[in-house]
């Protein structure tokens, strides 16, 4: 059996944690992936990992072959990438995770444009709201935004979006405006419910501390988009990064609320695992990314024209 794929499937079991995901990876029968596991076993005379009936886990002697096996790997696709880089062209696969209202909004036109400069790169995306390991789900590079809980990961800045609190003209005329951050307890709230405390709003004072606004929530859900369109329907208030809320406020479905208010940024960052090694295709990607989103992000440029 070849050794190189032995290694593979090992590494794939350690890093999705089972047989199953392993073989969904490689797009391998589970049987297949198990036989290279014992075969590499055999021929090292060591028990790699500790099987039971719903966990794998590693050896001590794995866990030292694992952390060896997986830069050998890295290091052969780094090779095959350096010598088409040496050619001017990247190829390989990248697996990118995305948000899915920024991805569905913005993300077509980079990607668009890196497939058009670099054809034989194939692309894999993920849109979701969900938590995505990137080890076990084996992603190469995923876009968040926000605080970055995973202090493991290693990211790059992409760029920072403002917050702003806006209605639909029909809401307001119904409800009144508010006049200060604290008038927002007396209305319909709309919430982004994947915060910790999503019924508690904050503004930047004159002193640049957060100050706490306690909110009536009258709906919750998981993805800005929806909210918007919700607010856009005269449901209430809704807080939203203007890389949601810019389309809505130009096309004059909602307008800002409190616009003299300074409300906390969202930072986007491009991450990844620092123990995937980075590939040729990945740090162009990356870097592509940085390059595309610099400056004032032309969302930005929307809400503060109207």
């Amino acid at each position: 059996m070849d050794r190189f794929e032995d290694m593979q499937a090992f590494t794939a079991v350690v890093e999705t944690g089972s047989f199953t995901a392993a073989a969904e990876r490689l797009n391998a029968n589970k049987s297949a992936v198990s036989r290279r596991v014992a075969a590499l076993e055999e021929r090292l005379g060591a028990q790699l990992l500790k099987r039971t009936t719903r966990t794998v886990n590693l050896t001590a002697t794995g866990r030292s072959f694992y952390e060896r096996a997986a830069r050998l790997l890295a290091d052969l696709d780094e090779a095959e990438s350096a010598v088409a880089q040496e050619h001017g062209e990247l190829r390989g696969r990248l697996r990118i995770a995305l948000p899915l209202s920024f991805g569905l909004m913005h993300m077509t036109a980079p990607i668009n444009e890196f497939a058009r400069l670099h054809p034989r790169v194939a692309f894999d995306l993920d849109l979701s709201d969900r938590f995505v390991d990137l080890v076990q789900e084996d992603i190469d590079v995923a876009v968040r935004i926000g605080r970055l809980t995973d202090s493991s990961l290693i990211a790059r800045r992409l760029f920072s979006s403002r917050i702003i609190a806006a209605a639909s003209p029909d809401y307001l005329e119904a409800n009144g405006t508010p006049d200060t951050p604290q008038d927002l307890a007396e209305h319909r709230c709309l919430s982004y419910s994947n915060l910790a405390d999503y019924s508690q709003w904050s503004w930047i004072d004159e002193n640049a501390q957060q100050q706490p606004v306690e909110v009536h929530t009258a709906l919750a859900a998981n993805n800005g988009e929806m909210l918007s369109k919700l607010a856009a329907n005269g449901q209430g208030v809704v807080m939203q990064p203007t890389f949601i809320a810019h389309k809505f406020i130009r096309d004059g479905a909602l307008v800002q609320v409190l616009p003299n208010v300074n409300w906390p940024e969202t930072t986007a960052y491009a991450v990844y695992p620092p123990t995937r090694h980075l590939s040729y295709r990945v740090r162009a990607f990356i870097d592509f990314l940085a390059d595309y989103f610099k400056g004032t992000p032309y969302w930005d440029e929307d809400c503060a024209n109207y």
